[in-house]
């Protein structure tokens, strides 16, 4: 695998942290207003990957995010796309329920999607690196050996910890599970924004985010919920040719199901999220 990686030196002031727009253009519409009202800058706003995925309007999303400016890395779904696979690359179970659905939502996102937007995801980096307020960051799809690896906060630090080394990095940026986190030992720090394009299983149909603050050139983060107007992008989905239970998660919060989650996150489902 090509290990791209690019480097964006020191970066300083408000930095917006995203991941897996799904295609959701609503919720990038939303995020992009948060970013102009903080006056965070295009190249302050940085995406985990899979701008491409389970909901309506993959085009669209892909243009408006070049149009925007911000950075992001490849999800396993770009990926893919880029180089016209013919499945998604999720690393989802063999004949599972999410194996069956992304036979639906992958080839819809094929078929939409033009040769300027290929061209644009082609060149997205597999990592981005910089350094935010004295510490190094990395930021990785799933982890930095595996881009469809699931990586959650129950996961054992021992699973994380040789992203840090292999980097040399304090922070550690992902996405790809699909639900926010943060996991600190010592000064290390993993830090999981969590999606924009789906809700976090959490029983609402707001989505997460974070934001970078290095107020005191200390290294501070927030976990922020981005509400946005499901109800529409919920709507685009029932078109005959996406999953219909994803169109419901969009309203309800809720999962299909927990096939790819651990026990501990699996049992959290419709709990809400604290953090």
């Amino acid at each position: 695998m090509d290990q791209k990686i690019v480097d964006l030196g020191k970066i300083s002031g408000k930095t917006l942290l995203f991941g897996g727009v799904y295609s959701n253009l609503q919720a990038l519409e939303a995020l992009k207003q948060i970013a102009e009202k903080e006056n965070i800058a295009p190249e302050n706003c940085i995406c985990t990957g899979d701008i491409v995925g389970y909901c309506a309007q993959p085009e669209e999303t892909v243009q408006l995010f070049k149009l925007w400016g911000a950075k992001s890395i490849v999800g396993n779904v770009e990926i893919q796309l880029r180089e016209n696979a013919e499945d998604c690359g999720c690393d989802f179970k063999e004949g599972s329920r999410c194996d069956g659905f992304s036979q639906l939502w992958y080839p819809f996102a094929q078929s939409k999607l033009s040769q300027n937007s290929l061209e644009f995801l082609q060149t997205l980096p597999y990592y981005i690196s910089f350094k935010y307020a004295d510490k190094n960051v990395t930021v990785v799809h799933g982890s930095y050996f595996n881009v469809s690896e699931f990586i959650f906060k129950s996961t054992d630090w021992d699973l994380k910890k040789p992203n840090f080394n292999a980097t040399n990095s304090n922070v550690i940026i992902a996405g790809h599970c699909g639900l926010p986190f943060h996991h600190q030992e010592k000064d290390q720090l993993w830090l999981n924004p969590g999606v924009i394009g789906m809700p976090a299983n959490d029983g609402n149909p707001s989505v997460w985010y974070a934001i970078l603050d290095d107020s005191n050139n200390s290294f501070n983060f927030t976990h922020q919920t981005l509400e946005y107007n499901y109800k529409l992008t919920s709507k685009l989905m029932q078109n005959g040719l996406l999953p219909e239970e994803y169109s419901r998660t969009i309203v309800t919060g809720i999962w299909d199901n927990t096939e790819i989650l651990p026990a501990l996150e699996s049992g959290l489902q419709g709990f809400g999220i604290q953090l």
